[in-house]
């Protein structure tokens, strides 16, 4: 998820202070004490917390099915090659990643997503 601003020691890249700010903060967000808790709560509820294989969320198209690298036009935008379909490539994934936890939940195809331990 972090990664280094791109450069050298003589000619660091640029934005390297900004890169190191959202890398900590990446880092800080503590997603194991998350986890932890939510799946806490979710017992203490009487209910389970499911996770989705996130492979190919991105490139997939959640109107027609098709996956593509070439589907992925830029960070922000998802353009389907094969139907057309356009959205915001956030939205596209998350509707993916719920389609998938869907699927989980009717047995439909339990092989594409795993409980969480």
């Amino acid at each position: 998820m972090s990664k280094s601003a791109a450069g050298t020691v003589d000619e660091p890249g640029r934005n390297v202070a900004a890169k190191s700010g959202l890398n900590r903060a990446i880092l800080d967000q503590g997603w194991y004490e998350m986890r932890r808790q939510l799946e806490y709560k979710q017992r203490w509820r009487g209910g389970e917390v499911q996770t989705a294989n996130p492979a190919y969320t991105s490139q997939k198209c959640s109107c027609c099915g098709h996956t593509a690298k070439k589907n992925r036009q830029s960070q922000a935008v998802f353009v389907c090659v094969a139907c057309g379909y356009e959205a915001n490539a956030d939205i596209n994934g998350a509707r993916n990643i719920l389609a998938a936890g869907h699927a989980v939940l009717s047995g439909i195809n339990p092989g594409r997503a795993r409980k969480a331990a």
